[in-house]
Formats: C-alpha cells, structure tokens, sequence
C-alpha cells in the first residue's frame, strides 16, 4: 500500500462492533421498554451473557474502557451482590428458563474478583440458566493479579477460555502506558492455566503504542505466538484523550505516525500468517483448527461489543454497570456511575441508561456492515433479499465508493462488493459507507489505519 493512501486514509471512523454505533444511543430506550424486550425473547432461542466487572487497582494510561480504582476489596463485594441481583432481575422477567451458550466476563478487570466468587457467579447463573455443556466460559485475565491458586478456582469453577491484555513485552513502551507486565509473568500464568485444564486462551497484542518501533512490535508477536494463543487480536491504538482524560498521560510527541503505525501493523500481520496464524477480519488471528477459523470459513463469524466472535446467540444479555445488551430488538446500555446502577438494582428496577431501537433500515444496514467486518465481502442483492428491499436501494453508497476502487481499496462487481487484500486494513472505512448516522468530522471515533 502506497504511503500516499495511508495518509489519505487517515480518517475516524467507528470500530463497527455494532450498528447504530454506542455514541448514537439515547434514554429513550427505558427500564420498561428493556423489560418488555426480555419478556417477548423466545425460550427456545439460547442466550449469551456479558458480565461487566468496572475495577482494576491501578489505570493502564493506553484503556479506553469504563473502570474504577479500587484499593479494597468491599467495594468490589458489594458490586458482585448487585450483580447477582441483576442476574435474578433478568430471570425473573424472562418468559421462562433459557439456555446460555456464551458467557463473558470484561472489565475493568474481571480478576479483581477473588477466587471464590466465580464459583459464586457460576452456581448462580447455572441456578438460573441452562448452561450448555459445551458453554463457552470466557474470562478477561491479567496477569498482573493472578496467582496459581486463582487460576485453580477458575478452573474449578468451569472457566474454559480466557483473554490476556499484554499489549507489550518491551519494558519501555509498559512504563510509557503505566502497565509492568513482564514477560515471564504472562507465561507464569499461561503454564499454571495448562496445568489447570485452561488450554484455550487468547491475547491482545497492540501496535501504535509510545515508544513502539517495527522491530518491537514483531519482538512482541514472536514472544506472545511462542505460548501458543488459540486466537490474537492485533488492535491498533486508540489515543483519544478527549474522551479518556487519562490518556492525557501519554504525551503526543513519544507517539508513532501514521506510516509507522501502518508499518508496525503490516509487518506484524506478516510474521503472524508465517507463524501458521490465520487472518480473521480486520486484526484478529486464529489457529487454522480453532473454531474462529471455523467460522470464517464456513460464513458464521460475528462482531460483537467484544469484537470478533463465533458467538450465534441472537440476544447478548449484559449484566453489570455500563454493560451493552443486545437483542432482537435494539440495544441496551446499563447506567454508571456505579452507584446509580447499584441504587436501580436495589429498587427492583433495571438499571438501564440508554439504547436505540432499532428500525427496519438499521437492521438491514447492521446486516450489511457485519457480513462486511466479518468476510471482507457482501452480495447487496442477498442482504436486499433478507430484508425485503429492492436491489437499488445503495445505489447512492456504491458511488461512494468510487474513490476506494480507483485506490484499489475494494472492488465492486455488479453488487458484489469485495475488499481487497490491501484494502483490508481499511475496511472500516467501506462500513463507514453504508452508515446513515456517520459524521466523518466527529473526533470520538478511533483513527481508521
């Protein structure tokens, strides 16, 4: 790819890990509306759940998630309380008992939780859900906090998968983003989670980070493939400090440009696919016998509010301050802060914040920019066909991506949209598209390469 493009391109566009995206969410999705949502789900159709845990015990400068300092465990306690409050809440209101396939712990840092509580959450939750035998039971892990005896209870409690934040190896860049994570303690953890039967995890690696270089970056790739991850995600860094005040920590200046941030990310795709990884989407990575590998072949793979996924359920219940829901019907966003979340929850009521509805258009939209995300390809005439739409009905958007043809970005045959091997870095900006609620001038949005 040309240096020129990669300027050019250097754009805000949404991350597409939904449609309508996040910012676009009001309160006029209330409590009730959420309730009747649940009430009208059908008891055959299995669930998935999304446990938000909003603490760690110190920031990481580089995060854009919703989290609290925390230097005592009672606030945490309390928190899971409510939590299993919010649990009750939901099975209640639901039209009978449901299967869950998929639960999914984020953060925060979901091992800020002691050892004993996931046994408590678990029983909880098998109490009050069918969980498949084969459930996917996925945890966010840091290593930073995790001990033998904490991976034992894990385990014990049916943790089958976890999600490693490394970042990066390199002593410098952790300093730089306020994370000493070292080398030998990701791999500490990696072996106590083989003893334990943990064998499937994951890694999020990230480029653009300060003080990162190429040769870093594939140093970082070498050392994280080398303990054998099932899946990588490879995510580009998100400087936005005026949504993270946080970030304000990381001056501009000890940065990577945009060049090197696209080199660090190409080189780093590379030495992955020699490595025997296959690419998934934008910046995931699997094993080729891993089921995300399975799932991109066979036209099954999702996006999710956790990105890339082989989760099928058709409503994602998320539990939990913050916490994005989604259903049939539209989005759900739980309130924060904490203790107004905790206060809904005590009354009784559902501590929803905001939503969207969504509308015969966003659906058919969201359809189109997940297969998009997803296999770098879509057939217009069949999503148009799903969705009761004439096949002209993008007739305005395909012009708009005469400027991505010319730069060799995708290729559109009839209606046939297909992303490049080039392009593929871009592909959220062929989404971006197709988004009838896209301001391309707004600065919440993280930078496209």
């Amino acid at each position: 790819m040309r240096a020129d493009l990669v300027q050019k391109y250097d754009l805000r566009v949404p991350r597409y890990t939904s449609y309508p995206t996040a910012p676009h969410f009001s309160d006029a999705v209330t409590p009730d509306m959420y309730a009747g949502w649940l009430k009208d789900l059908d008891p055959a159709v299995p669930l998935s759940l999304y446990h938000h845990i909003p603490f760690c015990d110190e920031m990481c400068w580089f995060c854009g998630c919703y989290t609290k300092i925390v230097k005592r465990y009672e606030p945490v306690a309390d928190y899971l309380d409510t939590l299993l409050a919010e649990i009750d809440l939901v099975a209640d209101t639901l039209p009978g008992r449901f299967q869950a396939r998929h639960m999914h712990w984020g953060g925060g840092s979901p091992t800020m939780l002691q050892g004993p509580d996931w046994r408590r959450i678990i029983e909880k939750l098998r109490q009050r859900f069918d969980v498949a035998e084969d459930a996917e039971i996925a945890v966010e892990l840091d290593p930073r906090t995790a001990t033998e005896d904490y991976v034992r209870q894990m385990a014990e409690a049916g943790v089958n998968r976890t999600s490693i934040g490394v970042q990066d190896f390199d002593p410098q860049v952790q300093e730089a983003i306020h994370r000493i994570q070292p080398y030998e303690m990701t791999k500490q953890v990696v072996e106590w989670m083989a003893k334990y039967g943990i064998t499937s995890f994951n890694m999020d690696l990230m480029y653009g980070l300060p003080y990162q270089t190429t040769a870093k970056v594939l140093d970082m790739v070498d050392k994280g493939a080398a303990m054998a991850p099932r899946r990588i995600a490879l995510f580009g860094y998100a400087h936005v400090p005026w949504m993270k005040s946080h970030q304000k920590m990381i001056p501009e200046e000890i940065l990577p440009g945009t060049e090197e941030r696209w080199e660090q990310f190409t080189r780093a795709t590379e030495r992955l696919v020699e490595l025997g990884y296959v690419k998934v989407g934008l910046d995931h990575f699997a094993h080729p016998d891993d089921s995300m590998a399975g799932a991109l072949d066979d036209g099954t793979l999702q996006r999710n509010f956790q990105g890339y996924t082989t989760d099928k359920a058709p409503a994602m219940i998320g539990l939990g301050a913050s916490a994005i829901g989604q259903l049939p019907q539209g989005y759900v966003q739980n309130l924060l802060p904490l203790k107004d979340y905790a206060s809904a929850i005590a009354a009784g009521r559902f501590a929803t914040g905001k939503g969207l509805a969504l509308s015969a258009e966003d659906n058919l939209r969201a359809d189109l920019i997940e297969r998009i995300m997803c296999d770098l390809r879509v057939d217009l005439d069949g999503v148009c066909a799903r969705h009761g739409v004439a096949t002209d009905h993008f007739k305005t958007e395909l012009d708009k991506l005469d400027p991505l043809i010319v730069d060799g970005i995708c290729t559109v045959k009839g209606h046939k949209i297909i992303v490049t091997e080039d392009g593929r870095p871009f592909v959220r900006l062929i989404a971006a598209a197709f988004d009838q609620y896209l301001d391309m001038g707004q600065k919440r949005h993280s930078k496209a390469v």
